[in-house]
């Protein structure tokens, strides 16, 4: 395995507990004079660039000297970024790779200016990874190139497809958490939102869902587990809309104590607009808790009608969709019986996804 050393630390402590003597890692990392550019993630593309490049050079060294029979290129994990391994001369495997998801343009209605241009620059990236030479060139070498949703696929040339595998690149432990009891028809209906506070990920949507439950279940609540840059528009919307009493916000916890929050609620509503994986849905799952989202990307392939509601995007208004989100929000905390099953169809689920059954996919 070949990676930077920033992860060293954590790597030997791993392979400690494991005693796998025949799994070795080598560090590599650029140049002091090079760190700079880095630093606020300012020039992260260039220097990722670089790196990859220097990685192969050290990489062909060491084929040289061990034979290798297969190398495979995880990092960074999206399509965006090229990898210079094919040049080894041996079996490639490119992936798992995502970040083709792309944001409905009427779903962005209620972004920022600001994050109308990023997801724009997003998208003008993505789209130039069909021209880019050394994507072409990555694309050609590769033997096998797994992507993790059909979105990502599309930024491939066509003529590669037959080389394209879909396998979503997350998993959870095997240690899944066991089903809280039963939710009392008598308690408030509760969901929470874990993850950053960032525009894309779709709460503008959410709050306004919120807004309707609320019309007709007054005492339900909504906690926000994050921070981000799109706090205080949240903020901001929840008090347009009216609902700031209803909202509890929570801006870090560790995992011990998102365990409890997740026991403590009934249900995730996590809209994201361009989530590759998704790994808050598995861990709300693990707790029994069935998911509300939308059909794109990671979480739109994990969560199925066993388990929860997904939201159709294609051709929808911003107005359609947070009514459906409304309407499914509803359905679960109005039927106790049916909010059960899915509690259940979560719980079996996210089996699906333990790492050993993820592992053997590929």
């Amino acid at each position: 395995m070949l990676t930077w050393p920033e992860f060293r630390q954590a790597i030997d402590a791993e392979l400690e507990k494991l005693a796998l003597p025949n799994l070795r890692f080598v560090y590599y990392t650029l140049p002091t004079w090079l760190a700079w550019w880095q630093q606020g993630q300012r020039g992260i593309r260039l220097y990722y660039v670089l790196w990859q490049w220097g990685a192969y050079q050290l990489a062909k060294r060491l084929h040289a000297r061990e034979q290798f029979d297969l190398v495979q290129h995880l990092t960074l994990g999206a399509i965006r970024h090229a990898s210079f391994m094919g040049r080894l001369g041996i079996p490639f495997l490119f992936g798992p790779v995502g970040g083709g998801e792309h944001a409905p343009w009427r779903l962005r209605r209620g972004y920022s200016l600001l994050a109308k241009i990023g997801d724009l620059a997003r998208d003008l990236t993505n789209g130039w990874v069909r021209y880019d030479p050394l994507m072409r060139q990555t694309f050609r070498q590769a033997q096998w190139i797994v992507a993790t949703s059909q979105q990502t696929q599309a930024l491939i040339p066509q003529r590669f497809w037959e080389k394209v595998q879909i396998q979503l690149a997350i998993g959870i432990t095997s240690q899944i958490a066991t089903r809280p009891e039963r939710r009392q028809p008598h308690q408030p209906f509760s969901l929470i939102y874990v993850g950053r506070f960032l525009e894309w990920k779709g709460m503008h949507l959410g709050l306004a869902a919120f807004a309707l439950v609320l019309q007709q279940l007054p005492d339900a609540r909504l906690t926000l587990v994050g921070q981000g840059p799109a706090e205080k528009r949240w903020h901001r919307l929840a008090e347009t809309l009216g609902i700031a009493a209803q909202l509890d916000w929570i801006s870090w916890v560790n995992q011990k104590d998102l365990a409890a929050l997740y026991a403590r609620h009934d249900l995730l509503l996590f809209p994201s607009l361009h989530d590759s994986g998704g790994m808050v849905v598995l861990e709300a799952m693990s707790h029994g808790l069935p998911v509300v989202c939308l059909d794109i990307g990671g979480p739109g392939r994990m969560v199925n009608a066993l388990c929860g509601r997904v939201i159709a995007t294609a051709g929808m208004k911003e107005a359609d969709v947070i009514r459906q989100l409304g309407n499914a929000i509803l359905l679960l905390a109005n039927q106790p019986e049916y909010w059960e099953k899915l509690s259940q169809g979560a719980f079996q689920r996210v089996q699906e996804f333990s790492w050993p059954k993820v592992v053997r996919a590929f």
